[in-house]
C-alpha cells in the first residue's frame, strides 16, 4: 500500500524544501519548532501530503494521541509527516515545509518516500534543520554549522562546515536519499546548551530559520520569535543568577569551551528546567 496520501497538488514554481523532523535530531525542539513557527506566522494550516506512520512507527514508542470531550472522541491524531506548501508570488520560487517525528522502521523506505514527494512537486532543492547538545552557552550567538551532499552547496550558507563520524540520524539519510534522486541537498545544524536541554529554545530556532531564509530566499524572522527569544534569555539569565554552580559552569564553558562533567549534568539540568517552569 502506498504510503502517501494526498489532499490536493498545489502549482507550485520552482520550489525549494525546508524539512525538520522532532527526535534525536531535533535537541530542544529547536528545528521543528522553527518550522512550526514559519507556518503559524503564515497561517499555513492544511497539508497538501501526508506519509502514514503505520509502516515506520513503533506506536508503543511514539503513540497516536486521543482528544475526548463529554465522553466522545473528538479526534485522533497520529504521527505523520506533513507536507505544506506555501505560494509566494512575489518571488520566482515557491516553498514546500515538512514536518515530522522521525521514524522507527524502515528508514531508507521512508527517505525514499518523503524524496518521491519533493521530487513529484517539482521540489529543486531540499535544506534541512538539526540541532545538537553542544559545549556552548545561551550568552553567546547560536553557532551553526552546515552539511551537504555536494561540498559545492556549502558556498551558499556561508557557514562552516561539519567534521563528524559516528551514529546518525534521520537527516543524514534523507541527504542520501536526496542525493540519489538528483536534489541537492543542505543540512544547517544549530548548537544548543547542556544546561538547556529540557526546555525549547527559542534562540535557537530564531538563528536556524534566519539562516534557513537567508539560504532558501525567504522572510525567517518575526517579531514574535524576536520577542520569545529576549524573554527566554531573561530567564535564562535569573535562574543562572539563581544558582552559583550552574553561573559557574556557565563561566568555564564561556571562557573554555568546557565539557560538561556528566556527573553534573543531571542535577544542573533539573535546576533550570524547575526554574523555568515556575516563571
Amino acid at each position: 500500500m502506498n504510503p502517501v496520501r494526498r489532499f490536493g497538488k498545489p502549482s507550485l514554481r520552482r520550489p525549494r524544501a525546508v524539512l525538520a523532523f522532532e527526535g534525536w535530531n531535533d535537541a530542544c525542539d529547536a528545528a521543528s519548532g522553527a518550522l512550526r513557527h514559519l507556518l503559524e506566522h503564515r497561517d499555513v494550516r492544511h497539508p497538501f501530503a501526508i506519509i502514514e506512520s503505520e509502516e515506520f512507527f513503533d506506536f508503543q514508542e511514539h503513540r497516536p494521541s486521543v482528544s475526548v470531550q463529554n465522553g466522545a472522541v473528538q479526534a485522533m491524531t497520529w504521527p505523520e509527516t506533513r507536507f505544506y506548501a506555501i505560494e509566494r508570488p512575489d518571488r520566482d520560487h515557491d516553498l514546500v515545509i515538512v514536518v515530522g517525528d522521525e521514524p522507527t522502521f524502515r528508514w531508507k523506505t521512508f527517505a525514499r518516500t518523503v524524496t518521491a514527494v519533493l521530487a513529484d512537486s517539482g521540489v529543486e532543492s531540499a535544506t534541512m534543520l538539526g540541532a545538537y547538545i553542544g559545549s556552548v552557552t545561551h550568552s553567546r550567538p547560536v553557532p551553526l554549522s552546515a552539511v551537504a551532499t555536494d561540498p559545492s552547496f556549502l558556498e551558499a550558507t556561508t557557514l562552516p562546515p561539519t567534521d563528524y563520524e559516528g551514529p546518525t540520524g534521520i537527516i543524514a539519510v534523507l541527504g542520501e536519499a536526496c542525493k540519489e534522486a538528483g536534489i541537492p541537498a543542505t543540512s544547517i545544524w544549530a548548537a544548543t546548551p547542556h544546561y538547556l536541554a529540557a526546555n525549547p529554545n527559542p534562540m535557537a530556532m530564531r538563528a536556524l530559520l534566519s539562516k534557513a531564509g537567508e539560504v532558501v530566499g525567504f522572510d525567517g524572522d518575526s517579531e514574535e520569535l524576536r520577542n520569545l527569544e529576549a524573554e527566554f534569555i531573561v530567564q535564562v539569565d535569573e535562574a543562572v543568577a539563581e544558582s552559583d554552580d550552574l553561573a559557574e559552569y556557565v563561566r568555564e564553558v564561556a571562557e573554555n569551551g568546557r565539557e560538561m562533567d556528566p556527573g553534573r549534568t543531571g542535577d544542573l539540568v533539573d535546576e533550570i528546567e524547575r526554574f523555568l517552569k515556575d516563571v
